[in-house]
This record gives C-alpha cells, sequence and structure tokens, in this order.
C-alpha cells in the first residue's frame, strides 16, 4: 500500500510487552553497624524495598518503601544505590537495585501485618540464613564477604561506581 505521495506506507510498529519487575532492595544501618531486616510469614528475611513505580529513581522508590514498610524515613539524597543486580532465574526478569543508608530516622514497626510478622536488627555477621533471594544478593553486593554464610543466589551485578 501506498500513501497519497506514493511513499510506501509504514507498518504500526510492535510496541514490546512488558517482560520485568523492576524493584529496589534497601540496606538499612543503624548507628551500631546493624542491619534492619523483616520476617515474612514464611519465615524468611527479607530487606526493606519493592517495585519501583512509573517515574520514580531507585533512590525515591527505596525511601518510599521504607516509609510504607517501615515507618522509618530517609530522604532519597540519603541512598546510595550499590549495584543493579540482573537475576539470571528463568521466568520474569528481576532487575534489582541495591540500595544502602544509614540515614534513617524513626522506629521501625510493622506498618502491614500482611506481608511482615515483625522488624529485626542483626549484626552483618547475624543475619539468619532463611533470606528472600533478592535480599541476599544485595546483601553481598554490599558486604561481598558476608557469601560465605549467605544462601547462593546468582545474579548479575553492575556496580555503579
Amino acid at each position: 500500500m501506498t500513501t497519497p505521495d506514493d511513499r510506501p506506507e509504514r507498518p504500526a510498529r510492535a510496541v514490546p510487552r512488558p517482560n520485568a519487575v523492576v524493584g529496589v532492595g534497601l540496606i538499612v544501618t543503624g548507628a551500631d553497624g546493624r542491619v534492619l531486616l523483616g520476617q515474612a510469614h514464611d519465615g524468611r528475611w527479607e530487606l526493606p524495598g519493592g517495585k519501583v513505580d512509573p517515574g520514580e529513581s531507585f533512590e525515591q522508590a527505596a525511601a518510599r518503601e521504607l516509609a510504607e514498610e517501615t515507618d522509618l524515613r530517609v530522604a532519597p539524597g540519603e541512598v546510595r544505590i550499590l549495584t543493579v543486580q540482573l537475576s539470571p532465574e528463568a521466568g520474569t526478569t528481576r532487575l534489582t537495585a541495591a540500595a544502602v543508608t544509614g540515614s534513617a530516622e524513626g522506629t521501625a514497626k510493622v506498618t502491614e501485618p500482611h506481608k511482615i510478622l515483625r522488624w529485626q536488627w542483626f549484626a552483618p555477621e547475624g543475619i539468619p540464613e532463611a533470606l528472600y533471594a533478592p535480599s541476599a544478593a544485595v546483601l553481598r553486593a554490599w558486604r561481598p564477604e558476608l557469601g560465605r554464610t549467605l544462601p547462593p543466589v546468582p545474579s548479575y551485578d553492575y556496580p555503579t561506581r
């Protein structure tokens, strides 16, 4: 088919279907160096974090998710992205930003009891082995020496620095 000026008509460009989950896992450290983890109903522990909403930066998503899940507050400018991780697991592609902050203010409390039973602070060497896989990958990016005690979780890490 041609257009009125005899140029071939361009077929409509196919729009790719979404095939990934984009999220952020936030390591919150206290003044004493301990890390905040939440225990889910299945017994596994996880970092605060979640999906990045359209129009958000990783830092904004981390600050929002932290407030929603724990009632702790941090300014997005106080969140540092360590690496972006691509999970090689089959199924949906998972892209996770590994983030860290030592500037959260307030007292952690359970604000989503349908997801988290409790929040607890752990020394890095005392982090439980029963971890949600993306949280284990984020913690390993933060402190590679923890890899000896964390469950093995494959990920492709793309450091931001």
